[in-house]
């Protein structure tokens, strides 16, 4: 991403997307996971009319994740479109917005399942408008494949809503919106993970550079399409457990092929490749869990804590640094914050696969995945707040 010199005289915090968004999500993923614990053990009422874990996944999957994507996309689409990026006034209109829909969930009890689920989706359908309204005026429509991605997790938002107050749990909904996140960091994956590799490669000693998106991501994105759609509709069917798993090797030699192994050095672009792996990892533990071989939580913790809550920390902490000028450089404090995300995933799964265990192992994953995005939070509000608005290439 580069640069687009706009004069702008408001708050920093409302010069880009990023600076709000990434505040917002790392601040409500860290309240939110611990709120969760002591709601999942009876201790904690909402006043909410979803089910615990209901709310627990909505917030999750549809609060957390879609303010990371906000916080990316309209720091990105700028640059990608050279037109200018929304904020002051209107990108505060949007972070208030997105706040409503915390907050109308959380009392949904009493706002009333269709008034909570009118604000509650407003936030994403307004968001996926602006976007697509950028990409269209630019005419850089090789990017609309975000903006559909972005519309289909809107429309999973709204169904989520619908089957939790007429058929909860929201397992179709939930299995849509995971599958829909899951592509949008594949695809956007896909691009930032080998560019920055290369990029920093190019400056070290010679040798193996990541391989250039071909047919072989094609084909890669098309089969994991094709193997989420059918966990959608049939996730307990054999030939769906074979289509994840024939995924799950997709993405493993996609991976490999964005030579990873040579960026131990710099933990900036290793967490990256790291955070990565859990997708077929995800993609193998849900498969087999398709063949009744492990617990189906294994692999959409792999997914969720793994794949997206390393990758959004990643994202997050690397977009901060190089568009507020920054050294991209990853601080003792920084690696903490990766080594937490990573302990946090990997504890999630393991409690999954050891029942007999799974209360220490919940508490440990719980107080690693506060420590990784509450000290995202700290560590990152003093300059994402009022710190310089000039950027640097990331």
């Amino acid at each position: 991403m580069t640069d687009i010199p706009r004069a702008y005289s408001g708050p920093a915090v409302l010069s880009h997307g990023f600076r709000l968004f990434f505040l917002l999500a790392a601040a409500w993923a860290a309240l939110e996971v611990l709120a969760w614990l002591p709601m999942f053990r009876g201790d904690l009422a909402l006043p909410t009319a979803f089910g615990p874990r209901d709310w627990h996944v909505h917030e999750l999957l549809f609060g957390f994740l879609p303010a990371v994507i906000a916080g990316f996309l309209l720091t990105a689409v700028p640059n990608w479109t050279g037109r200018l990026p929304l904020r002051g006034a209107p990108l505060a209109g949007l972070a208030l917005l997105w706040l409503a829909g915390r907050y109308a969930v959380a009392f949904s009890g009493r706002i009333g399942p269709l008034g909570a689920a009118a604000v509650d989706s407003a936030f994403l359908v307004v968001l996926t408008l602006a976007i697509a309204r950028e990409i269209v005026a630019s005419g850089n429509m090789r990017n609309l494949k975000i903006v559909g991605l972005l519309g289909l997790l809107a429309a999973a938002n709204i169904g989520f809503h619908v089957e939790a107050f007429v058929d909860a749990p929201a397992a179709l909904a939930t299995r849509a919106g995971l599958a829909l996140v899951l592509m949008l960091v594949m695809v956007i994956g896909g691009r930032i993970i080998p560019s920055f590799t290369r990029n920093w490669l190019m400056r070290q000693a010679p040798g193996r550079l990541p391989a250039p998106f071909d047919r072989f991501d094609v084909g890669c994105l098309a089969a994991s399409a094709a193997a989420l759609v059918a966990w959608i509709a049939l996730p307990d069917a054999a030939v769906t457990g074979a289509a994840l798993i024939v995924a799950a090797a997709v993405n493993a030699a996609r991976l490999a092929r964005w030579a990873g192994e040579r960026t131990a050095s710099d933990r900036l672009v290793l967490v990256l490749h790291v955070a990565y792996a859990f997708v077929p990892l995800g993609f193998l533990m849900v498969g087999l869990s398709a063949l009744e071989v492990l617990p189906p939580s294994a692999g959409l913790h792999a997914w969720t804590a793994g794949a997206m809550g390393l990758m959004t920390l990643a994202v997050m902490s690397r977009a901060s640094l190089g568009h507020t000028g920054r050294p991209l450089v990853a601080s003792p404090a920084l690696q903490a914050i990766y080594a937490a995300a990573l302990a946090a995933a990997v504890l999630r799964i393991a409690a999954a696969l050891a029942p007999d265990a799974a209360a220490p192992l919940l508490m440990a994953a719980t107080v690693a995945w506060v420590a990784a995005f509450g000290g995202f939070a700290v560590l990152y509000a003093p300059f994402l707040l009022v710190g310089p608005k000039k950027r640097r290439a990331a």
